[in-house]
């Protein structure tokens, strides 16, 4: 229950429960009729957007700690490259003077 409370909002509980709480009198009131079903269809379209809208949250979570490894990554790879060693023939400078020399 811990899990659901951080990916589903304070409002998609209220909908949920007054969701509920009208079907459940629509039952009761109307009885098993076709009125019903229009209401077990309004609840179920609540049901469907808000399971829709915590799965996205649980994507958008995990994605977010995919990036956070990928950036460390990167700058794991990066402070490498900056602590490695250049060979002597390779920096800029001496790449343009020798292709002004094969000129």
């Amino acid at each position: 229950m811990a899990g659901t409370k951080k990916h589903i909002d304070p409002w998609s509980w209220i909908v949920m429960g007054v969701t509920s709480a009208l079907f459940i009198t629509a039952l009761f009131r109307k009885g098993l009729t076709h009125d019903v079903l229009l209401e077990a269809g309004v609840f179920l379209v609540s049901v469907k957007l808000i399971m829709m809208a915590y799965k996205n949250s649980v994507s958008a979570t995990e994605l977010k700690g995919r990036l956070d490894e990928v950036r460390a990554a990167l700058a794991r790879l990066e402070e490498l490259l900056q602590r490695a060693p250049r060979p002597t023939g390779t920096t800029k400078a001496s790449q343009e003077k020798a292709t002004k020399t094969k000129k």
